[in-house]
């Protein structure tokens, strides 16, 4: 099974990243994120308090899940659009740090890794807890400025002094959550996306891999 673990705050460009690099190795692709995003779209539609950690872990085990490369459905309805809009941002760190979720879901990953036999998959405990023995690691990070530059810009109705507000928070959210918080791996290459092109960060993890 080969594994390239792709870790990093939100704005970093884990995204697009890992998509072009798993197109680039020929790798399947999963956003763990969008996983998170998911159950919490699935609770806010049963009106379950996202901050309610019993309910909503109850729900994260039952809940039908399907994640492709376009496209999320929860429970049969697509919800590709609505796990990136603003209410599904602002609660999907407190489903995060809930322990019975992640537990769930971490046991998702390594189902769905199993089955396709490895791929590229992002997230922010993919290298730490995920999959430890990840054939790659990589730490994809960028200044705080760059990032909410990046979000704002997918972002259009919120004003960039929101977007780095609110990255600033999940950020400390996502940091100091007990359950598996966003950290790097010890032996994960660390890339500043700051600067870079998309093809020039694919073109150094792939040489990572010696495939460059």
């Amino acid at each position: 099974m080969r594994v390239i673990a792709i870790d990093g705050p939100a704005g970093s460009g884990k995204s697009t990243v890992a998509r072009r690099l798993a197109q680039h190795l020929g790798l399947r692709y999963l956003d763990t994120g969008a996983m998170y995003r998911a159950i919490t779209f699935a609770a806010l539609r049963r009106n379950i308090d996202p901050g309610d950690a019993e309910p909503v872990a109850a729900l994260a085990r039952k809940v039908d899940l399907e994640v492709t490369l376009d496209a999320v459905r929860v429970d049969g309805v697509d919800a590709t659009i609505e796990i990136r809009g603003p209410e599904v941002t602002r609660a999907v760190s407190v489903v995060a740090a809930n322990p019975g979720v992640r537990a769930e879901m971490v046991s998702r990953q390594r189902e769905w890794a199993r089955r396709h036999g490895g791929g590229v998959i992002e997230g922010r405990d993919i290298g730490s807890v995920v999959f430890p023995d990840a054939e790659l690691k990589v730490y994809l990070d960028a200044r705080p400025e760059v990032r909410a530059a990046r979000r704002s810009q997918e972002v259009t109705d919120l004003s960039y002094e929101t977007v780095a507000a609110d990255l600033a928070r999940r950020d400390a959210l996502d940091q100091g959550r007990d359950s598996s918080p966003l950290t790097r791996a010890g032996d994960a290459v660390e890339v500043d996306t700051s600067d870079l092109t998309i093809d020039e960060i694919v073109e150094l993890i792939s040489a990572q891999v010696g495939d460059g």
